[in-house]
């Protein structure tokens, strides 16, 4: 049998469902990259948590038994709990990935974590605007980009602004689908350009 590769997605109240959204449906189904994820989430507790579009999810895992060994991408979305200074133990799982060079991809408010965290010091990173992480205080701000995502490494990050960007820069760096079909992602998903459908289908059937 097959080994399907794993992505942890942190939740935690208020997570705003809709920025992993893109992202995890695609590693989900596999559509147009034919790998499949499995996607499991995690937060602090095996209790439930309620997202910004007041979805409940019940968590499939609690964080003190997430291990980076068994993973091969962490995905976190901005929450309430970044823009207050929360989240350390979130940051705590993140660099445990990042030293174990498992892949971390973060939107929105998560970059702000990792700012605060010293996560984004030496890494090229991008996030809703180079002000809101310079009101963190952190050092990093000579590498923020003006992009919609970036990717340096094994770190992914990108502004609320930007999910199909963000599923874009996750899927290249994972060597999940050619540039041509994550052009053609973008093309569809962000500017509607009905043109890149085809490109998308021929991916499917690949």
């Amino acid at each position: 049998m097959l080994h399907m590769p794993t992505a942890h997605v942190l939740i935690y109240d208020t997570y705003a469902d809709w920025e992993p959204a893109h992202l995890l449906a695609e590693l989900r189904t596999g559509r147009f990259t034919g790998v499949r994820f499995d996607v499991v989430t995690v937060a602090a507790t095996r209790e439930p948590v309620t997202s910004m579009g007041g979805l409940r999810v019940r968590p499939d895992l609690a964080l003190a038994d997430l291990d980076p060994a068994a993973s091969d991408l962490l995905v976190m979305p901005g929450a309430e709990l970044w823009d207050v200074g929360g989240g350390r133990e979130y940051t705590d799982v993140a660099r445990r990935f990042l030293d174990a060079g498992v892949p971390v991809a973060a939107i929105c408010g998560a970059t702000a974590g990792l700012a605060r965290a010293g996560l984004l010091d030496d890494r090229r990173h991008t996030s809703a605007a180079a002000e809101y992480l310079a009101a963190t205080g952190y050092a990093g701000g000579r590498h923020y980009v003006d992009e919609r995502a970036v990717v340096d490494g094994d770190l992914i990050t990108a502004g609320p602004q930007s999910p199909v960007q963000f599923t874009r820069a996750v899927l290249g760096r994972l060597g999940l689908a050619s540039e041509p079909t994550l052009a053609a992602y973008e093309g569809l998903f962000h500017q509607g350009n009905q043109s890149a459908f085809p490109v998308l289908m021929r991916a499917a059937s690949a």
